[in-house]
This record gives C-alpha cells, sequence and structure tokens, in this order.
C-alpha cells in the first residue's frame, strides 16, 4: 500500500478507491508497522468514506483492530452537509474512560498500609462479568438521565467530582426512552462495578513530573493516586448492539453505502441519527456514574485502612475523560467554523488552553489526558495543547499487540500474578486465570505511544506514573 511519511510520526494516504478525504495515522515507523500487520490501517482507509467526512480519517499511535472503526479512530463529519454517524466509531462499551485521583497519602504510607487498602479495594469493588453493586431501578432511570449528578445526590462523591469531569459528568441530549428493555435489564445491578476485560481500578505512585501543569492539576512526585478504567457495562454493549441493528436496515433508505457492513452509519440529522445520539448520551451518563461511585467506594477504602474519614484521605479528581463518544463540536475547517460530528473510539479528548468547554481552573493549563499502560507497567497524564492536528483528541492508552486467546496462550494467569507481585505490584484480580489476557506483554510500550503524542503536538508531557496495586475483573 502506498502509505507515504509526510512528517515527523505522520503517516497518510491519499483518497482512491472511494476514498473521500486521505487516511492519516501517528505512529513512529515500528508502531506504524504493528498497525499494518494487524490490518488496522484498512480500516482507517475505510472509514475515509463515511458520506461528510471532513480533514482526513485518522488514528492516534496506540491504533489497533477493531470493529468497524479502528482503535484509536478518529473521524469528524459536518453536520449540515450530510454527515453521519456510525456506532462502530463509538465501540460497544460507550463512554468507556479514565478517572484519575490524588491523596494525601506519600510511598512510606503505602509501605505501612498498602496491603490493607489492597484488601479493601478488592473486598468494595465489584468485578467481573455481570457483577454489580447497586440494583436500584429508580436511580438507574435518575442516572440515564442526568448521568453523575444522580448519583451525587444519592450521596456518593463530592460537588468537585462535577467540576473535574468531561462535561461535568452528564452527556447532553441523553434520551433514556431509547434504551431497550433489554439494555435496562443488563444495567440494572451493574452501576458501581468495574466489569471485566481491560477494566481496572490501579493504585499509583507519581514517578516524574513535567512542568507547571502537573501542580496545576494536584500531582507531585511521590504522590500516591488511583486511576480506574472502565464505562458503560452491559447497558452500553446492548445500547450499541440495538443501534446497529436498526442503523443497518436504515442505511439503504439515506441511499448510504460503506465498504464495511461494521460502518454502518446515518446522517446525524436523521431520525435514526438522533436516537443514535440520545441511546448514547444516555449509556454515556451511566458510565460518568459508574465511574463516580467506584471513586466514592476508592475514597471509602483508603478512609478503612488509614482508620480516618473519607475527607482525610485528600483524594481529589485530577479529571475523568472519555474515550469512546461522538460529539458534536465546533471546529475550525479551512479558514470557517463547522459543525461537526467527532467520533472517538479509543482516542482521548485533548483541548487545549482557552477552550470554553474547560472548567475556569484548566483554562490556563489546557485539560488533562489520561493515558493508562497495560497492566503492571507505566500510566501517564498529559495535557491538551494548541495546535492540535486531530479535532483535539490523543491516545487513549497503549494498544494491543496481541489478541487475547494469544496472550493466555503465552503465560497462565497464575505465572503473571506471580510476575507481578515479584515487580512489587499488589495483584486483586476477579479471576486468576484471566490476568494472562492482560498480561503487559500484550499490549504496545506505553511510552513510545507517548513519545509520539508529544512530538506530533496531539498533546504534552505532565506526569509518568507507575503501579503498585491492581484490582482487576
Amino acid at each position: 500500500m502506498d502509505w507515504r511519511q509526510i512528517g515527523t510520526d505522520v503517516w497518510e494516504l491519499e483518497p482512491r478507491d472511494g476514498m473521500l478525504v486521505p487516511a492519516r495515522i501517528y505512529a513512529s515507523q515500528e508502531l506504524f508497522g504493528k498497525a499494518e500487520s494487524d490490518r488496522a490501517s484498512q480500516q482507517v482507509m475505510n472509514v475515509a468514506h463515511l458520506p461528510g467526512i471532513v480533514s482526513a480519517s485518522m488514528a492516534m499511535p496506540d491504533i489497533h483492530w477493531g470493529y468497524g472503526f479502528p482503535i484509536g479512530g478518529v473521524a469528524a463529519t459536518d453536520v449540515e452537509d450530510g454527515g453521519v454517524v456510525s456506532p462502530g466509531g463509538v465501540g460497544f462499551d460507550i463512554c468507556c474512560g479514565v478517572r484519575l485521583l490524588t491523596s494525601g497519602y506519600r510511598l512510606s504510607d503505602w509501605e505501612a498500609r498498602g496491603g490493607q487498602v489492597m484488601d479493601e479495594l478488592s473486598r468494595r469493588i465489584p468485578r467481573g462479568l455481570g457483577k454489580g453493586a447497586i440494583a436500584d431501578a429508580g436511580l438507574l432511570k435518575a442516572v440515564l438521565e442526568r448521568g453523575a449528578a444522580a448519583v451525587l445526590e444519592a450521596g456518593f462523591g463530592t460537588p468537585r467530582d462535577l467540576d473535574r469531569c468531561e462535561e461535568r459528568g452528564t452527556s447532553s441530549g441523553a434520551d433514556p426512552g431509547h434504551i431497550s428493555e433489554k439494555a435496562f435489564r443488563r444495567g440494572r445491578g451493574q452501576l458501581g462495578s468495574l466489569g471485566a476485560g481491560n477494566h481496572f481500578l490501579e493504585v499509583q505512585l507519581v514517578q516524574r513530573v513535567f512542568g507547571e501543569a502537573a501542580s496545576r492539576f494536584g500531582l507531585e512526585e511521590g504522590m500516591v493516586c488511583v486511576m480506574i478504567h472502565c464505562g458503560s457495562r452491559g447497558l452500553g454493549h446492548q445500547t450499541c448492539t440495538d443501534q446497529l441493528q436498526t442503523m443497518a436496515s436504515a442505511m439503504a433508505k439515506h441511499h448510504i453505502s460503506v465498504p464495511d457492513r461494521q460502518l454502518a452509519c446515518v446522517p446525524v440529522d436523521s431520525p435514526e441519527g438522533e436516537r443514535y445520539l440520545g441511546a448514547m448520551a444516555a449509556a454515556a451518563n451511566f458510565a460518568w456514574a459508574n465511574r463516580h461511585v467506584l471513586a466514592h467506594e476508592a475514597r471509602a477504602a483508603f478512609a478503612v485502612a488509614f482508620q480516618t474519614v473519607p475527607e482525610a484521605t485528600e483524594m481529589d479528581l485530577v479529571y475523568d475523560v472519555a474515550h469512546n463518544l461522538a460529539k458534536i463540536e465546533t471546529h475550525l475547517i479551512e479558514g470557517h467554523q463547522r459543525k461537526l460530528c467527532v467520533h472517538r473510539k479509543g482516542a482521548t479528548r485533548a483541548f487545549g488552553p482557552g477552550h470554553p468547554d474547560l472548567a475556569a481552573d484548566l483554562m490556563a493549563s489546557g485539560q488533562p489526558v489520561l493515558v493508562p499502560g497495560s497492566m503492571g507497567t507505566a500510566s501517564w497524564v498529559l495535557k491538551g495543547v494548541d495546535g492540535n492536528p486531530a479535532f483535539g483528541s490523543a491516545a487513549h492508552g497503549a494498544g494491543r499487540v496481541l489478541s487475547r486467546k494469544k496472550a493466555k496462550a503465552r503465560q497462565s494467569g497464575k505465572t503473571v500474578r506471580d510476575d507481578l507481585e515479584s515487580a512489587g505490584v499488589a495483584v486483586r484480580p476477579g479471576s486468576v486465570a484471566l490476568l494472562s489476557e492482560e498480561a503487559p506483554y500484550a499490549y504496545k510500550d506505553v511510552d513510545a505511544v507517548i513519545e509520539v503524542c508529544s512530538r506530533t503536538t496531539l498533546a504534552e508531557k505532565v506526569a509518568r506514573l507507575i503501579p503498585l496495586g491492581v484490582v482487576k475483573g
């Protein structure tokens, strides 16, 4: 394929065979080679066929194969010029994202009480398939409408948790009426739970900070933090499944043809498009609330372990940001402000300083961008910068290099756990056997991903965090 390097860590393929815009991948030579070997680069090309797409079909340096869109894919369509919305550009785990909490604790505190903290987290954090915490149907209905604000009113978390959350923890335009009864049943009882797969709650240590933004975000070297990665659980998965069925049958009516049926889509302003966005926002509200409840339980776990009250743990929210959403945003395209539907699938919103959607105390620094690594390796905090070339987007993680099946075949879960424990990482798994699916060797080098983000002005380094303990499904 005739991909060419057009800049440092930027690869592009000119439009061909029905592509409406170029395909573009932000990656080093090594990371680009991995995108080609697992055919994710072909998916970037396929996305370039979407009606109304503008600028380019893009992929972040953690790109790997996904459903329709590659994971790490970014695409924006012009809402007022036939632009479409595609569930494949969001994925099945709607509003999967990351939340980071600081604390008043240091490594010496962890060394004294870390075991108790992990035991208490293991007791309080439901994880694994089907396992949840809150089965209140009335609260679930309120959550679908108002997101994290609903669980705050129910006694979970603090008001500042909304101030430092993307969209303040409530996705606009939510329409719970478009959530099916089956999706509702799957979500009932799962609020406040991690789930399985690559989701986790990890206790981390700030190893190194870069620049002034770290202190603005409340991060200091030697600080113990908590990172939470999860999404909308079974409710989001079922919602995506339901909407894909609707779109697949509606495409003919809208005279839309795409090279891959997994790219099923409809015009944003069509009845089907509006229904999808309403259902997606309701599922996103579940995810915002889910991480909010988990953060509340993390504070409680630390308080019990350190024999104090949650307020005394000084566990404040740095940020909560999604990496699986389609959002209506305004961006400057060829000198004109245009209303776009920006799909970010396995890509993190990364708005720069002064963006009107940021909280007042983040205006000077830009938005925190949270990039977890694989289990047992580093994670990163970045910040949004001016001049981001990808609609204000950056990487969302390390990105897989091995399928779960291949990862399991390489080592047993017990071996992976033993290796992590030997490296000083306490592990509390819901299933020991499944640990090998998420072993460090199954993922790319997150540091290499971060270097590409830095060199291509997708985002700027703020802090590198290393793991102390992990709770997994």
